[in-house]
């Protein structure tokens, strides 16, 4: 395997990753569509992945899942569960396309790599729901979930068709969110200002 079809394997790896942060089972779904059609390659053992029982289940799935984000209450307390299981669908995806790697390689990176990168985002919008809950009393959670969406969508689409761009959509997003995180968090620290008498 050269380095640049390695870069890919783990570009593709990563930007699943993230995807599934945002939705779990979209970007599952994603993969498993890709790897029927013959569009992307699977690891031995993942072969389940890429069979129509698998996007049946995975379909139904994410559907139910995408529904559920949409009612008020049920989205904050998904969250509670759904980063564990994002770092989990992370370590899985990721597991099931970093190819030719030797397996204690491949888990090492699924396991830090996608499932680190899957439980992070995860977390960014579960503070990003929360702060919405809080300042909107709720009415603007389905604006938050139709943004989850939409970035699973395009980024296991990406993955799939250009995964190092993908990456680099990863990095640019985490970087934009810490410094977001970063600010506010300075903002709510900031001493009050002496009261001036007269």
């Amino acid at each position: 395997m050269s380095n640049f079809d390695l870069a890919l394997s783990v570009g593709l790896g990563i930007g699943l990753a993230a995807a599934t942060g945002f939705r779990l089972f979209l970007p599952l779904l994603a993969l498993s569509v890709a790897a029927y059609t013959g569009h992307a390659n699977l690891n031995e053992g993942f072969a389940w992945l890429g069979t129509p029982a698998a996007i049946i289940m995975l379909g139904t799935a994410a559907i139910a899942e995408i529904a559920a984000f949409y009612i008020p209450g049920v989205d904050n307390l998904l969250d509670t569960v759904a980063t564990p299981a994002a770092v989990v669908a992370g370590t899985i995806v990721s597991a099931a396309v970093m190819t030719d790697l030797p397996p204690m390689v491949k888990w090492t990176a699924a396991i830090i790599a996608g499932g680190g990168v899957a439980g992070i985002t995860q977390g960014l919008t579960a503070i990003l729901r929360a702060k919405s809950s809080v300042f909107t009393g709720g009415l603007g959670n389905p604006a938050v979930a139709t943004a989850e969406l939409g970035s699973a969508s395009l980024m296991a689409l990406l993955a799939l068709a250009a995964p190092l761009a993908a990456l680099a959509l990863v990095i640019l997003f985490f970087w934009l969110a810490f410094r977001l995180l970063r600010g506010s968090t300075r903002g709510s620290h900031r001493p009050n200002e002496p009261i001036s008498g007269d």
